[in-house]
């Protein structure tokens, strides 16, 4: 019953915000970024944040304050569905994200994505990748936001923690900026564990002090996402000890 109820509110509530979602589109045709901005962040941090009550999610989150006030890449494993929406709400404030090219393809939330800022990322394609990802670079990072991306590609659904590929990591050090690893804990149990039925689950989202990418070698670039994955392992390590 959960779940049906869950996706009852996740379509309802999208029918129901089209009003906003159109006058964000209206602003953002003339140009008022701010406003396009204030109205995204509060809507979909309300929406983001009213799922996860109603999956019964219960989510515990350290170390804000290793957020900088400078643009940053926040660099998360990826266990689950509900990833999304925990970082949407767990962070500073929500921010552009890289997606796979299957959600351009869901009305609605589309249209959300794009306002938000989101880059979408075809896997199939590489040369579509990183053109994505050199967007993602010079048209977000450089213009002051920060950008979430998942360097596994695919959820681990509880496995072990994938291999981050390289990718993703270049929108850090094309454009300089710093690079905050986010460990995520537990959302598989809401959706995964369970045979894609919604139950009440634990989380824990760690975020870890930044690291800095400006003016690395390219032997520390090479090194970068096995550093990163390090770190998150680290961290899921000292949980369970």
């Amino acid at each position: 019953m959960r779940t049906i109820i869950w996706f009852g509110f996740f379509w309802a509530t999208l029918i129901l915000l089209v009003p906003v979602m159109k006058k964000a589109q209206r602003l953002k045709a003339q140009g008022r970024d701010q406003e396009v901005s204030d109205i995204v962040s509060r809507k979909v941090c309300w929406w983001a944040g009213s799922l996860l009550r109603l999956a019964g999610a219960h989510i515990t989150v350290e170390g804000r304050e290793n957020i900088p006030s400078e643009p940053v890449v926040f660099v998360a494993n990826h266990q689950g569905n509900f990833d999304i929406p925990i970082l949407l709400t767990c962070l500073d404030r929500p921010h552009p994200l890289a997606a796979k090219i299957e959600l351009h393809r869901i009305p609605l939330i589309r249209s959300w994505m794009e306002l938000l800022g989101c880059v979408f990322i075809d896997r199939s394609n590489p040369r579509q990748s990183v053109s994505a990802l050199r967007e993602a670079a010079d048209g977000i990072i450089r213009c002051g936001s920060s950008f979430i991306i998942f360097p596994e590609g695919t959820r681990s659904k509880g496995g072990p923690v994938g291999e981050f590929k390289n990718g993703g990591f270049k929108v850090a050090l094309k454009s300089g900026a710093p690079i905050v690893p986010v460990c995520i804990q537990g959302s598989y149990r809401l959706m995964e564990a369970n045979g894609n039925w919604i139950r009440p689950a634990r989380v824990r989202v760690t975020i870890l002090p930044p690291v800095a990418t400006a003016g690395m070698t390219k032997e520390e670039a090479r090194e970068l996402g096995g550093r990163i994955r390090q770190q998150i392992l680290s961290v899921m390590d000292s949980a369970q000890n």
